[in-house]
């Protein structure tokens, strides 16, 4: 990849994109992971306002540290940067109160953490529709058009995706071309969502490299029996994951009324 050209055509991309919506700039969810890292470093580079926004709920101490530490580094290179953080900890919980119990905690659980999400993207709007804002999404090509690794209407809820053309692994690559804290690079993918120490692997069963190697051999029409072992079982991990979650991949369907229905 020539990693040069890709940023720069991303943030070439970013400021038309802005410019033309006639809107001041970005505001960009921070977890302190690789992806939302390298989605505001990029954004910042626009010139354009950035104002990154810290959103824990629950937020286990080391994320908090890298998203801030990552902050005060784009604010000592960027002038265009600000910051604000709006702890949804005590939002999140007078939710739980009152919502009704259920019998399979399981079930409620991945609904709970999938409402995190969306409390964070109702709140990236709030500053967005103050400050003239669009919202910057963080999904990779992976978590996007791959597995579906990500909440309908969370941090799938954005304006526009600036690194969801780039796998997982190219996303490190610009990650350490723009200079981003190493504690960042270092640290395993989790998307926080859980109040614990879960990583993304975790979660899926397969990691990033694995998925983009799957990715690819979907891309080629390869198929289950066409593997062994570990191989065979992450592509299946793969196509079970990327078939359950289209209707996140795919447009909103729209029931579509004959004319003759109408009186056209």
């Amino acid at each position: 990849m020539h990693t040069e050209k890709v940023v720069d055509h991303i943030v070439s991309w970013l400021k038309t994109y802005c410019t033309d919506a006639k809107m001041d700039g970005f505001v960009v969810g921070i977890s302190g992971g690789i992806d939302s890292a390298v989605t505001s470093a990029l954004c910042a580079k626009t010139g354009l306002k950035t104002l990154c926004v810290e959103m824990p709920i629950h937020q286990a101490k080391s994320q908090v540290t890298r998203a801030y530490n990552h902050i005060e580094w784009l604010e000592n290179n960027f002038s265009n940067v600000s910051r604000v953080e709006v702890n949804l900890t005590n939002v999140f919980d007078d939710l739980i109160d009152v919502l009704p119990s259920v019998e399979t905690e399981e079930t409620r659980l991945l609904s709970l953490a999938n409402t995190r999400a969306r409390l964070r993207m109702t709140t990236l709007y709030y500053f967005a529709g103050l400050h003239k804002l669009l919202v910057a999404g963080t999904g990779n090509k992976v978590e996007d058009f791959g597995v579906g690794f990500f909440t309908k209407y969370g941090d799938g809820g954005v304006d526009l995706s600036p690194i969801a053309d780039l796998m997982k692994s190219e996303v490190y690559e610009i990650a350490k071309f723009l200079g981003v804290n190493q504690e960042i690079i270092d640290a395993a993918p989790t998307d926080g969502l859980w109040g614990d120490d879960r990583t993304d692997e975790d979660q899926i069963g397969a990691s990033y490299d694995e998925l983009e190697w799957a990715m690819k051999m979907q891309d080629k029409g390869k198929n289950p029996e066409d593997f062994t072992g570990r191989k065979q079982d992450v592509f299946n991990i793969y196509l079970r994951l990327n078939m359950a979650n289209q209707h996140k991949m795919k447009p909103i369907p729209v029931c579509k009324i004959p004319n003759s229905y109408k009186d056209l």
